[in-house]
């Protein structure tokens, strides 16, 4: 993580931006690769996800989400705040070939805070070890 402000991940999916975009913005599907949660993909729509709560760094296991920005199939922006952080995910979709590249961007972690550069560590680790696998696995299973 050369910027300790934000996770970037690019990935290419060999699925068209259409089945891609329907992967992030389903909340059934999203929560196949994801967390439970009660996404909508309209502007203004506050959601949550839910996973486990880490008492020890001031985290009760729900993520606050407000979407910020919607454009399909090439962009999807939401808040994302939980515990001490209070930061932004972006999704962005190119096609490429018969595929898509697929560019995740989680910004505004704190330099000087320690536990939100652990916790940026630790989430970029889990969106490149265990989210992509699972969103590939998603995008496998889930029809056209």
């Amino acid at each position: 993580m050369g910027d300790v402000t934000t996770i970037r991940v690019d990935q290419f999916l060999a699925h068209p931006p259409a089945k891609v975009w329907r992967v992030l913005t389903d909340s059934d599907l999203i929560a196949r690769w994801l967390m439970p949660n009660d996404f909508m993909p309209v502007v203004g729509h506050r959601f949550t996800f839910r996973t486990e709560p880490r008492p020890g760094q001031g985290f009760d296991g729900i993520v606050h989400c407000e979407v910020l920005d919607v454009d399909p199939p090439r962009r999807l922006r939401w808040a994302w705040r939980g515990g001490r952080l209070d930061t932004v995910v972006a999704w962005t979709l190119v096609a490429e070939g018969r595929g898509t590249r697929l560019f995740l961007e989680h910004a505004g972690f704190d330099p000087d805070d320690p536990v939100q550069q652990r916790t940026a560590a630790l989430l970029d680790g889990g969106w490149r070890s265990r989210v992509w696998p699972r969103l590939a696995e998603a995008l496998d299973t889930a029809g056209t």
